[in-house]
C-alpha cells in the first residue's frame, strides 16, 4: 500500500473504537467497505474550478478508493496555487493537485493569521440545523432549569460516549437530547441494547443508569422504536463515529470532551 492510500485509509476507515476521540480530537469515520467503485457524477465546485479539473479529480479519487465507497462531494480552490480542497464521503477534507496525482490529509494553515483553514471549513460543512432534528426520537434528559441545550448521537457500548455521559451527569441547567446510533461493526450488541433502553417505561433513567453507572435494566418486550431511523439520520449527517455533539447554533463537535471544556462549548454555541 502506498503512502497516499495509507493516509486516506486512516482518515476514512474504521478505527475499531467509537472513532477513538480524545479530549482534543475528533471522531473519525467508521463506514463498512464496499466491493466496487461508484459511478462518477458531476460534483459541486467553487472558486472557478475548471470542469475538466473537477472531473479528473473526482474520477481519480473515486476509482482509486471505490472499494471504500468514497464519493467526492465538492471541490474548490484554495489560497495555494494549484492546490484544491476536496470534500469526500463523511464530510472529510483532503487536498490534491489538479490531476489528483498527489494528495495530503491534514490542516492547511494560514501562517499570517495562524489559523487553520481546514478547521474553519470543517465547521462550515458539518453544521446541522438543530431545529430540524426529530427530537421526539431522542431520549430527553432535563437537569436543573434545562437552559443549555445539546443533542448527542451515541452508541450505548461506546466507552467515549459513556465518559461524555458521566460529564453530563455532573452538570446542571442543561437539556440533553440523546439519539441512539449503535455502530454494528464495532459493537454487535449495541442495537439490541438501544432497543431495550428505548422500550423501558422510563427510558431516560434506563439510559443514564446504563451509560453512567453500567446498570442495564431488566429485559422487556420489544416495542416500536426509532433506532434504525436515528442511526440512518446520523449517517446522513456525516457522523461516522460517536459521540457526535450538536449545539443549537449548528456547530458539531466530534468526540468526548472533559467537563470544563464541554461546559464552555455549551455556553459559546447556544445561538
Amino acid at each position: 500500500m502506498n503512502l497516499s492510500k495509507t493516509l486516506i485509509s486512516l482518515a476514512l476507515l474504521p478505527l475499531m473504537a467509537c472513532g477513538q476521540p480524545t479530549e482534543n480530537s475528533s471522531a473519525q469515520p467508521a463506514h463498512k467497505a464496499a466491493s466496487s467503485p461508484q459511478k462518477n457524477t458531476k460534483v459541486a465546485t467553487k472558486g472557478n474550478v475548471p470542469e475538466a479539473t473537477a472531473k479528473a479529480i473526482s474520477s481519480k479519487l473515486e476509482q482509486t478508493y471505490g472499494n471504500q465507497k468514497l464519493k467526492v462531494q465538492s471541490i474548490q480552490t484554495t489560497p495555494m496555487a494549484g492546490l484544491f480542497e476536496v470534500v469526500v464521503s463523511g464530510n472529510q477534507i483532503i487536498y490534491t493537485d489538479a490531476k489528483a496525482d498527489y494528495m495530503f490529509v491534514g490542516d492547511l494553515i494560514d501562517l499570517k493569521s495562524r489559523k487553520s483553514l481546514t478547521e474553519e471549513r470543517m465547521a462550515d460543512i458539518s453544521r446541522v440545523d438543530f431545529a430540524s432534528l426529530p427530537l421526539e426520537m431522542a431520549i430527553k434528559e432535563v437537569r436543573g432549569n434545562g437552559k443549555l441545550k445539546v443533542a448527542v448521537f451515541s452508541d450505548p457500548d461506546c466507552p467515549f460516549c459513556k465518559r461524555l455521559e458521566r460529564e453530563f451527569g455532573q452538570m446542571t441547567d442543561i437539556t440533553i437530547y440523546n439519539f441512539m446510533m449503535p455502530i454494528a461493526s464495532l459493537h454487535p450488541q449495541a442495537h439490541q441494547k438501544s432497543v431495550q433502553i428505548w422500550c423501558q417505561k422510563d427510558r431516560t433513567a434506563a439510559w443514564t443508569n446504563w451509560m453512567r453507572k453500567g446498570v442495564m435494566p431488566d429485559s422487556v418486550a420489544e416495542c416500536d422504536n426509532p433506532i434504525t431511523e436515528t442511526t440512518s439520520l446520523g449517517e446522513q449527517l456525516g457522523f461516522t463515529g460517536t459521540p457526535a455533539v450538536i449545539f443549537p447554533n449548528g456547530k458539531v463537535q466530534a468526540g468526548y470532551s472533559p467537563k470544563a471544556q464541554l461546559e464552555q462549548a455549551l455556553k459559546n454555541n447556544q445561538k
